[in-house]
C-alpha cells in the first residue's frame, strides 16, 4: 500500500510543480496585463491545490490520520484567488481602457464595471484632490 500511495502523492507534486512552471511562464510570456492576469491565477489555483492535495493524501495513506488543514487552505484559495483576479481586472480596465473600446454588451445591457450606477460608487470613481492652501 505504502508504494501506491508514494507513486500518487509523487504524481500530485509533480502535477502541481507542473502547473507552476506553466503559471510562471504565462507571466512573463504572455503580451498584456489581462493574459499575463489569466496564467498565474489558474496555475496557482491548480498547482497549489495539487499540492495540498498531495499533502492530504500523504497525511491519509502514510501517517493514517485525516488532516484538515489543506482542506481549508485549498478552500480558502478557491474562493480568494477569483474576487483577487476580478478585483485586478476591474483596476486595469479602469485604468487603461476607454468604454468605447470593450466589446459591445447584450442589446440593452452594459458593463457593470462602466455602468450608471458604477458612476456614483465610490470604488470606480477616484476621489476630489484636497483643497490646496495657500
Amino acid at each position: 500500500m505504502t508504494g501506491i500511495a508514494e507513486i500518487v502523492v509523487a504524481l500530485l507534486l509533480i502535477v502541481g510543480g507542473a502547473f507552476g512552471v506553466v503559471g510562471s511562464w504565462g507571466l512573463v510570456r504572455l503580451p498584456d496585463p489581462m493574459t499575463r492576469l489569466h496564467a498565474p491565477t489558474k496555475a496557482a489555483t491548480l498547482g497549489v491545490g495539487s499540492v495540498l492535495m498531495a499533502s492530504m493524501a500523504h497525511s491519509w495513506f502514510l501517517l493514517g490520520r485525516v488532516t484538515w488543514h489543506e482542506l481549508l487552505i485549498a478552500i480558502f484559495l478557491f474562493l480568494t484567488a477569483p474576487v483577487t483576479g476580478l478585483f485586478i481586472a476591474k483596476a486595469h480596465m479602469h485604468l487603461s481602457w476607454d468604454k468605447r473600446e470593450l466589446p459591445r454588451p447584450h442589446r440593452d445591457d452594459d458593463w457593470a464595471t462602466f455602468g450608471d450606477s458604477a458612476a456614483e460608487s465610490p470604488m470606480v470613481r477616484a476621489p476630489d484632490p484636497p483643497p490646496r492652501s495657500e
